[in-house]
């Protein structure tokens, strides 16, 4: 449930901050238990704006705010 909550979340702000990209929720399986968001350039570089794998306990530190996500994206495509 939190990870579908969370990537509703991060959609939602992703598609707010850049509407023109299209965005996909788990377009292969994702990895058990891990929150990640990539960046799939035009070229087909896949470039990670935030991956919670590394982090916590506890259990909230896996998961982003939406806005960290949303400053990655913007960083990187500039």
């Amino acid at each position: 449930r939190v990870f579908g909550r969370t990537a509703a979340a991060v959609s939602e702000a992703l598609r707010g901050a850049a509407a023109h990209l299209p965005v996909d929720i788990n377009p292969r399986p994702p990895r058990r238990n891990s929150f990640e968001v990539s960046l799939v350039k035009e070229d087909g570089s896949t470039v990670e704006l935030w991956s919670g794998i590394s982090k916590g306990p506890p259990r909230k530190l896996k998961f982003p705010q939406p806005e960290a996500v949303v400053e990655a994206l913007k960083s990187s495509l500039a």
